[in-house]
């Protein structure tokens, strides 16, 4: 079955072909000549995944899905929230897309914090067959200190998924699929698409 991942991101796409196997031929944007920036410009992780597959839909005639994830701190009300991706670029240093400066302010607005609580809250928005669906998938955990590891991406090496004692970024790749909040999200689409194809 073929359906399209509105993103540019590999390290997403080769995440999400990890975790649907061979059951799926899941293709990205640059597979069908879509080049442009697509507009995140909604005020939620749901506003944001519909944004992008109804983007596809419109222009490419293509049922597809798309996601958006959050890291939500508690001692940070939120933040960076639906901000994640553009943390240190819209609230720091200007960098973009900048996984290094977002984990860097994310440590320094948590320096003086002692409850470390956060959660990673991935949406899917899915258009298939004339309808919209969503799908999600959340890890509570907490940030560290300090980066650990060297896998993954994003914010994967300061945190720590609840009761693992590791960060994301010290799992082998299966470890964390099985239990991260994009796993969780692809494995509830993956059984509406089986269900339903």
């Amino acid at each position: 079955m073929k359906i399209v991942f509105a993103t540019n991101n590999a390290h997403k796409l080769q995440e999400v072909r990890q975790i649907l196997g061979n059951r799926f031929d899941v293709v990205g944007l640059s597979d069908i000549g879509c080049t442009e920036d697509i507009p995140e410009t909604a005020d939620t992780l749901e506003g944001n995944a519909l944004q992008k597959a109804r983007y596809v839909k419109e222009h490419y005639g293509l049922d597809c899905f798309a996601d958006d994830t959050g890291l939500e701190v508690r001692a940070l009300d939120g933040a960076p929230g639906v901000h994640t991706a553009r943390y240190a670029e819209l609230f720091g240093s200007g960098a973009t897309h900048d996984s290094n400066a977002n984990m860097n302010l994310l440590l320094h607005n948590l320096a003086n914090k002692t409850d470390r609580h956060a959660r990673f809250r991935t949406v899917i928005a899915l258009l298939y067959k004339g309808e919209e669906h969503l799908f999600e998938g959340i890890v509570e955990g907490e940030i560290l200190p300090e980066r650990h590891g060297d896998e993954g991406f994003g914010y994967d090496p300061v945190f720590a998924p609840e009761g693992r004692g590791i960060s994301f970024a010290q799992m082998a790749v299966q470890e964390k699929n099985a239990i991260s909040h994009r796993g969780r999200a692809t494995q509830k689409l993956a059984h509406f698409l089986l269900k339903n194809e």
